[in-house]
């Protein structure tokens, strides 16, 4: 008798467990409401320092953990929102009425976390907060916690971003009310993966497609986001640039690059088709969703065997000849006019330098300090490109006796064809 009540008991225990997972909470919708009830009481006075006090009062301190989590995450804080309520009216009317509407979806977003749950097992609870951020990010995770940004996670084509900027204005128009389930899935797979996302252009192609290719199975849609049409429309002339670039670590032609390219983000597809090859080529269905969730993104290994076993390319693959081509492709700096790279007797008077480059060079530059830190960073302001764009003059600020030194990055600095900068350190001496 005692052994039949522990076997009921073993048996009944992890039923238990299922059903108060099923149970718990998961979305959270509390502060979108509180961020207009704020907002309508900012526009009953001008006083900018009441203005703060109502976001700080009603928004801020009644937030979930979740906008917390946000505010730290982004830096955001009430007199943030005021100078945006005030920069961006237009913006804060349109966007209303679809961050409400969030609530519509709370059916939707739980069912297809069940469904996730059922594909995969060993799920972890996490908790998906719907905040109203300050501009600078559509979504992230932290630990347990989805933290979503609806003004922009919300936002689609019909929001007027006529004040706001380049990016924001192509991320809008690229948005689709029909793929919000599946944005806010993709942001709860990234809270079940490996912590870090991997140094290789491949690796975080995958972490992203992965939760791409996740949420398409959970929420039985089609990912109609604007880099899947374009990628299933270009797929072979994709494969075969990403194929040169994908052991690099540079990430600007395929990843968060929407500010600058008309077809942004092309990597979620890249990543996303691998996944699915793997997929579709693994008998053990379950499996693969269990390998594809829990891939070390740090582990390059991993990450090569993976794509690998995906078969996405059917030819072996040379990871140094890829590299070495992919290196060929890239700008380089060909010289300093002058040449004070490596000199030990710099004049305290030089007042400017040009970079030069093997290329046209395209828009954007970027420096970072170099060993010696903010201390012997020598750079004081930038004239910016010569009108053949092969040249790039800095403005130094130099005192005798002293050391210096840079590093002009691949971070922003690319040809016009789009490969970044081999990096070049520049270190030198002032007399």
């Amino acid at each position: 008798m005692k052994y039949i009540y522990l076997l009921a008991v073993t048996f009944c225990f992890p039923l238990l467990i299922q059903a108060q997972q099923r149970n718990l909470k998961i979305v959270y919708t509390d502060d979108v409401d509180r961020f207009w009830q704020a907002y309508d009481s900012v526009a009953t006075t001008s006083d900018t320092t009441k203005q703060v006090e109502f976001i700080q009062r009603i928004y801020v301190d009644k937030g979930t953990p979740g906008l917390k989590a946000f505010m730290k995450a982004r830096d955001y804080n009430a007199r943030l929102w005021i100078t945006l309520i005030h920069k961006y009216p237009k913006f804060w009317k349109s966007i209303r009425s679809n961050t409400l509407n969030i609530k519509n979806q709370i059916p939707a977003i739980t069912k297809s976390i069940d469904n996730f749950r059922k594909l995969y097992p060993e799920i972890r609870p996490a908790k998906m907060y719907f905040t109203v951020g300050g501009l600078r990010s559509g979504g992230t995770t932290t630990d347990d916690m989805v933290l979503i940004g609806t003004e922009i996670a919300t936002a689609d084509e019909t929001t007027d971003a006529s004040e706001l900027n380049d990016w924001l204005k192509n991320v809008f128009k690229n948005q689709q009310p029909s793929n919000l389930v599946a944005l806010n899935v993709h942001e709860y797979v990234h809270t079940q993966q490996k912590a870090g996302e991997g140094q290789l252009l491949l690796a975080q192609t995958i972490m992203e497609g992965s939760a791409d290719f996740v949420a398409e199975l959970v929420t039985h849609k089609k990912d109609n986001n604007a880099y899947m049409i374009y990628g299933r429309n270009h797929e072979q002339e994709l494969k075969e640039k990403f194929l040169v670039e994908m052991f690099s670590t540079a990430t600007r032609n395929w990843l968060y690059n929407g500010s600058n390219n008309s077809h942004p983000d092309l990597g979620y597809f890249m990543g996303y088709v691998i996944c699915q090859n793997y997929y579709l080529n693994h008998t053990d269905k379950r499996q693969a969703i269990k390998k594809i969730i829990e891939l070390d993104y740090n582990n390059e290994q991993q990450v090569t065997d993976f794509l690998r076993e995906s078969r996405f390319y059917t030819e072996p693959i040379d990871k140094q000849a890829l590299l070495s081509k992919f290196e060929k492709l890239q700008p380089q700096v060909v010289s300093l006019t002058p040449n004070i790279n490596k000199q030990e007797d710099v004049s305290s008077s030089l007042t400017e330098v040009t970079i030069n480059f093997s290329e046209p060079m395209g828009e954007g530059y970027s420096f970072n300090f170099g060993e010696g830190g903010k201390e012997h960073f020598p750079i004081s302001g930038v004239a910016g490109f010569t009108n053949d764009r092969k040249s790039f003059k800095l403005k130094l600020n130099l005192k005798s006796g002293h050391r210096y030194d840079f590093v002009i990055t691949d971070r922003s600095f690319q040809s016009k064809t789009g490969y970044p900068l081999q990096p070049y350190n520049v270190h030198f001496e002032v007399k």
